[in-house]
């Protein structure tokens, strides 16, 4: 098979996931997949896309993964690993489209706008 190596993308996270055969041992920046993302929440997000497979201990996950926060990195290593399942075989497609794990989510954070607060709230107005 190889080395399978897709990009996913959520907020300002890029996630760079390379998979191999193996025994189901994901990495993440070097350090194991359970102390980079310590909450179960993201575990639960990271290990989707696999756990609907059903191939979580068949492949080996290294993953580079940069910008944003914990929960756009943990969105962006799930949307690579869902394209990584659909080459890996193209009948996980039907199991992951429904859900929308192959779905680029393309919310970005407003910009803020000059003489305002933030980019909606704007300050108060006195009629003193």
């Amino acid at each position: 098979m190889g080395v399978i190596h897709k990009i996913g993308r959520r907020k300002t996270a890029v996630a760079r996931v390379y998979v191999s055969e193996g025994t189901g041992v994901i990495v993440v920046n070097k350090k194991p997949f359970e102390t980079y993302f310590p909450t179960a929440t993201l575990q639960y997000k990271v290990l989707q896309p696999m756990s609907m497979t059903e191939n979580v201990t068949n492949f080996d996950v290294k993953v580079n993964v940069y910008g944003g926060g914990s929960t756009g990195q943990a969105e962006a290593v799930r949307m690579a690993l869902a394209r990584v399942m659909c080459e890996v075989n193209a009948e996980n497609r039907a199991i992951l489209k429904p859900e929308g794990l192959l779905t680029r989510d393309p919310r970005m954070v407003e910009r803020k706008k000059f003489g305002q607060k933030k980019a909606r709230k704007r300050f108060q107005f006195s009629k003193r």
